[in-house]
């Protein structure tokens, strides 16, 4: 990782892991949002850092605020629209890491096949229903952490997203009784006690880079 300013509560702070003439990938620290929301203090975002040291930057894809890890900016027009019809098209290849509640031992990979849709009144809440989108999630257990006596034990999953749903691997994750340690959307108050941020991490992006077909791949170390 190449750190390009000092603490990572700086306005100005970035983890660069691949630069080249038409793309970026950084490595996305929790608790900051990928672009700016609403109202002044919603302005520090990762795209305006990145756009203060590299103005030409395009936002590709995002990650929750919540969520570490990889994200991929284009340089210039053509390559955000070649990675973006990439994304469309399920090829660019993504693992995240989670640390979930509960015991989940499972050495094979698993499925979640589970329509989503919006939670309209309990935005921006996402909700498993039979009339939503397909979205599905594969998974398998890295490890199981057991807790001190008395308290209940934590696994630690690799998972990949087949399709791109806002929120996917968390709320698949709580639909299979399993949410994410620190979700203050999908798991209940014990469940976000257990952990000072959401433990979800974007470990993997791997593509073909779209100027020179070459195979692409980053990688980012779960911190949890």
């Amino acid at each position: 990782m190449t750190p390009l300013a000092a603490p990572a509560t700086s306005p100005d702070a970035l983890t660069l892991l691949h630069e080249d003439a038409h793309l970026l990938v950084l490595d996305k620290p929790a608790g900051l949002l990928c672009v700016p929301g609403r109202g002044a203090d919603k302005q520090d975002c990762l795209s305006a850092r990145v756009q203060r040291r590299w103005p030409e930057a395009r936002v590709v894809h995002r990650l929750d605020m919540g969520t570490s890890g990889l994200v991929l900016m284009a340089r210039d027009a053509a390559t955000q629209r070649a990675l973006g019809d990439a994304f469309a098209a399920r090829q660019v290849w993504k693992r995240y890491e989670a640390l979930v509640d509960g015991r989940a031992d499972e050495a094979h990979w698993q499925t979640i096949d589970a329509p989503m849709m919006a939670d309209w009144p309990r935005r921006p809440l996402q909700k498993i229903d039979a009339a939503g989108k397909p979205s599905l999630t594969r998974w398998r257990t890295l490890e199981v952490r057991e807790g001190a006596p008395g308290e209940a034990c934590a696994s630690r999953l690799l998972l990949e997203p087949h399709t791109g749903r806002s929120h996917q691997l968390r709320l698949h994750l709580a639909f299979i009784g399993h949410p994410i340690l620190g979700d203050a959307l999908y798991g209940d108050a014990r469940v976000q006690a257990r952990a000072p941020r959401l433990m979800l991490h974007a470990t993997v992006l791997q593509l073909r880079h779209p100027a020179t077909g070459a195979a692409l791949r980053v990688e980012s170390p779960a911190p949890f």
